[in-house]
């Protein structure tokens, strides 16, 4: 019988599970696990959004040489992220943004679709209205380390399906994003394109996603919890959206724009991580899809 604050370890001739009971947090409504790992939902008015969680550990970040669609900005490099977090399953949609915002900025209209046209500032202010409306969610963007980490789940490639044939158009592509040779132009609702190894969805394609972070030029030797840089404009974004090609999807790519701009096809995504009580949780034991 598990018992709060005691794990139990099983061990294999290979290798070992470690079992940790955990209580569903003040600020989910429901909580659960299934064949992507824990997930937890919170509610704003008659809106709901889960959140999947995403364990710590160590990745390579960037893109090797030679990467279908590379820029040279993509250096590879270890990253050593120490506590996981919660990372919601979908972009923010415009229900979720009316509810809490009471206004809707989206060109492409329809609740269930993407937020977009909200700049980083907006977003912040986004922010502090959710975190009031939902005590101890402590809501916040993703590090721009937590967002790739995210995006491959475990896996190594330009997606997590692999390495893309073309940087303009690959067929891969159509089973998980949204982008510009599948997408008739436009955002569509969240949640339509198969889910990656942690429950993700959307995270290549449909709008970009803002990241807190202003951007920073990687170095070739390994980090630990990296934040971006101390100064500087730009803030980062990354993911791609429907009007993009297939190199801009990659799990690699980076841009930075001025936390004012709003742009169509420009979203977030939402994450929480400090004070969750699984910040302790062993890095080795990452959830993986089904059959």
């Amino acid at each position: 019988t598990l018992r709060e604050g005691v794990a139990v370890t099983l061990a294999g001739a290979s290798d070992e599970v470690t079992l940790q009971p955990w209580r569903r947090e003040g600020w989910a409504s429901a909580a659960g696990r299934d064949a992507y790992g824990l997930w937890a939902e919170f509610t704003v008015g008659k809106v709901v959004q889960r959140m999947r969680w995403v364990p710590p550990g160590t990745f390579v970040m960037g893109s090797p040489e030679g990467e279908v669609g590379r820029w040279e900005d993509e250096v590879p490099h270890e990253v050593t992220l120490t506590e996981g977090w919660w990372m919601a399953e979908t972009p923010v949609t415009q229900a979720l943004w009316k509810a809490v915002m009471k206004q809707n900025p989206s060109h492409f209209k329809g609740d269930d679709r993407p937020v977009e046209t909200v700049s980083w500032d907006e977003c912040q202010r986004f922010l502090e209205r959710l975190n009031v409306a939902v005590p101890g969610l402590d809501a916040r963007l993703p590090t721009e380390a937590r967002w790739e980490r995210s995006y491959r789940a475990g896996t190594v490639g330009a997606t997590w399906l692999g390495d893309l044939s073309d940087d303009t158009t690959d067929p891969t592509l159509d089973a998980i994003a949204w982008y510009h040779a599948n997408s008739g132009g436009e955002t569509h609702p969240v949640g339509q394109k198969t889910a990656n190894p942690y429950g993700l969805q959307d995270v290549p394609g449909n709008v970009w996603e803002w990241c807190s972070d202003r951007q920073a030029r990687y170095a070739a030797t390994p980090v630990t919890d990296p934040t971006g840089a101390a100064t500087g404009t730009g803030r980062v974004v990354r993911g791609g959206s429907s009007f993009d090609d297939a190199r801009s999807v990659r799990a690699a790519y980076r841009v930075a724009v001025g936390p004012g701009y709003r742009g169509v096809g420009l979203g977030f995504r939402l994450s929480r991580g400090q004070g969750s009580a699984l910040r302790h949780e062993q890095a080795g034991s990452e959830p993986r899809s089904g059959e």
